[in-house]
Order: C-alpha cells, then sequence, then structure tokens
C-alpha cells in the first residue's frame, strides 16, 4: 500500500500540475507520482543493461560470415596500396 508524503510547492509549479492533471483526467497526486517516478527510473533504472537491449540481440541475421576473417590482414594490405599511390 502506498504512503502519504508531504511536499511543499510553489503556487506555479502546483497550478502546472493542476493543468496537467485535467488534461491527462487524473488526479494531481497521480501526476506527482508519475513525475517521482519517472525521475527516479532516469537516476537509478531497474533494469539491467542485458533487460535493456535482450529485444534486440540475435534479430539481424545475413551477409558474409567470413567477413570479419584475417580483417588485420586485408587492413595492411589497403595501408600498403595507399602508400605505393604517387
Amino acid at each position: 500500500m502506498a504512503s502519504p508524503l508531504t511536499l511543499r510547492l510553489d503556487e506555479k509549479t502546483r497550478q502546472r500540475i493542476a493543468r496537467i492533471a485535467r488534461r491527462k483526467r487524473v488526479s494531481t497526486s497521480e501526476v506527482v507520482r508519475q513525475a517521482i517516478a519517472a525521475w527516479a527510473e532516469r537516476h537509478e533504472p531497474v533494469a539491467s543493461p542485458y533487460d535493456v537491449v535482450a529485444d534486440l540481440l540475435g534479430v539481424v541475421h545475413g551477409g558474409n560470415p567470413r567477413r570479419s576473417a584475417q580483417t588485420g590482414r586485408r587492413f595492411a594490405k589497403f595501408l600498403k596500396s595507399r602508400r605505393s599511390r604517387p
């Protein structure tokens, strides 16, 4: 169950929150709860880095699987060919 929290706001901020609450058709308490939850998530994410990108892992297939083979040799060959240019 939620526990109460006392919060002091300046009048301008309180009015802004009230307008947002009316526009979204929720209580001012709900607007404040959502704002605090979003702030906390930005500063202390609950998910692990893996969980954040898990849906992206393994989604790309195709291409030449040997493309990265012997990249060092091919890069050295490329550099040597550039040096020999006039």
